[in-house]
């Protein structure tokens, strides 16, 4: 359904009326598109104090962006705040981006670089972790569709390890991501011959792809150059044939709740699996005072314990490829809550549970990253549904006074799929506009 306020926002009059009432402004998001591939403007790279990070030129010049430490008007701005180690370093932070961030761009983007809080050092842990309110806070401020992320760096990382992630957050595929915090490891990227189609010669799974989020999750995967295969039930397999066979991909009518899905999948993949796309859900509102079990326990069973079996499975049986890249769906109601939905929360809780203890073991055992994205408020036909008033306040409720689209979960999943995301493992990324719900 069409945003109509966005739309009037974006008028003369909608300007006047809505800046006289004191009421949200949105700034349409430029995303990616092949004639945008990239922001518009120059990338100012500044650094806070003395820099502790890897020489992170060539890969900020690798984003298509023009490096400068000087500019009027940046796309995007860089901080590298690898050496603040005290309260009193933070100084050099607000010295940095405070003359430039009013001049950012509009849709612009501003990375602050850091390093992980030490256990053995409070000072720098204290300097460190300040970073994090301090991105979350420029993100509510910034406006006009920009967007602000904390981005760490491990002990030890190469350049190498960041240039996926900087390229994503430096590049419209994150029109939609903002406030986040994401931790690097110090793993080795794999190797990518072109990053036009980094997924090239590798073979993706992707539940639930029938339409929405997992239709357009398909979708840029097969533009990244992923031969997928669409994964739904079979009542949707009218609508799945036509998702597979518009992007020249494999239609697997499966409930991934049966007991043999996951010998299924393999048979359907005999090369085995490099990316598997875990976005398969349902919901089944009611107040838990008037849920009845089988709403409780098909929800639950979908949404997580589908997922734990299969991938126990897959793992277990060699079926993900090492290198591999194993990508959830979340929600922002498992990190805040939702009335009437404490089995959807519950379940979409338990997914990032399940990433954060897994990620670490997959990695050292298989080969094989485990990451979540976390939707808010996208514009889908379930979103399109919810009655008007909280229809507009889920649009409303998040920096950019607005919902997102499928695609931009579908971007973030790409990210994540990418071989040279090794470095990334472990991490919840919410694609939610920052919310003003949840952290």
């Amino acid at each position: 359904m069409a945003d109509r306020y966005l739309h009037f926002t974006g008028t003369t009059p909608g300007r006047f009326l809505t800046r006289r009432l004191g009421l949200p402004q949105p700034a349409p998001l430029r995303r990616w598109t092949l004639e945008t591939p990239t922001l518009d403007g120059p990338l100012l790279h500044l650094t806070a104090g003395h820099s502790a990070a890897p020489d992170l030129g060539p890969v900020l010049a690798a984003t298509g962006l023009k490096v400068t430490g000087q500019a009027e008007r940046p796309a995007a701005v860089v901080l590298d705040a690898t050496g603040v180690t005290t309260a009193a370093g933070l100084a050099d932070v607000h010295a940095a981006l405070h003359p430039v961030v009013r001049s950012l761009a509009g849709g612009g983007r501003v990375v602050v670089i850091g390093t992980a809080p030490s256990a053995d050092d409070h000072h720098q842990a204290a300097a460190q972790q300040a970073l994090e309110g301090f991105v979350r806070s420029l993100g509510k401020e910034v406006g006009r569709g920009a967007t602000a992320q904390l981005l760490r760096l491990a002990p030890g990382a190469s350049a190498a390890s960041a240039e996926s992630t900087l390229r994503f957050l430096l590049s419209p595929r994150s029109a939609y991501v903002s406030g986040q915090v994401v931790e690097l490891t110090a793993d080795a990227p794999g190797e990518v011959a072109d990053w036009a189609a980094p997924l090239s010669g590798r073979t993706a799974l992707v539940t639930g792809a029938a339409r929405g989020i997992g239709a357009s999750i398909a979708s840029v995967l097969a533009r990244d150059g992923a031969q997928v295969i669409c994964l739904d039930v079979p009542q949707a397999q009218e609508e799945l044939v036509r998702t597979a066979d518009r992007l020249g991909a494999t239609a697997l009518p499966l409930d991934i709740t049966a007991p043999d899905a996951a010998d299924l999948i393999a048979a359907a993949a005999p090369g085995g699996l490099d990316v598997l796309v875990h976005n398969a859900g349902i919901t089944r509102d009611r107040r838990l005072a008037n849920m009845p079990a089988d709403r409780w326990a098909s929800v639950v069973d979908v949404n997580l314990d589908s997922v734990l079996r299969t991938t126990d499975a897959l793992l277990g049986a060699g079926t993900v490829n090492r290198g591999g890249r194993i990508v959830a769906t979340a929600s922002i109601a498992g990190i805040a809550g939702n009335d009437g939905q404490t089995n959807y929360a519950a379940s979409k809780a338990g997914i990032i549970g399940l990433v954060r203890s897994l990620a670490p073991r997959a990695a050292a055992e298989h080969g094989v990253t485990v990451n979540a994205v976390a939707p808010g408020f996208i514009e889908t036909r379930m979103t399109a549904a919810v009655p008007l008033f909280i229809r507009e306040a889920g649009r409303r409720m998040n920096s950019l006074s607005q919902g997102g689209l499928p695609v931009d979960v579908a971007e973030t999943t790409a990210w994540f799929a990418q071989p040279a995301s090794g470095a990334v493992n472990g991490q919840v990324v919410r694609v939610c506009g920052q919310s003003l719900l949840g952290a």
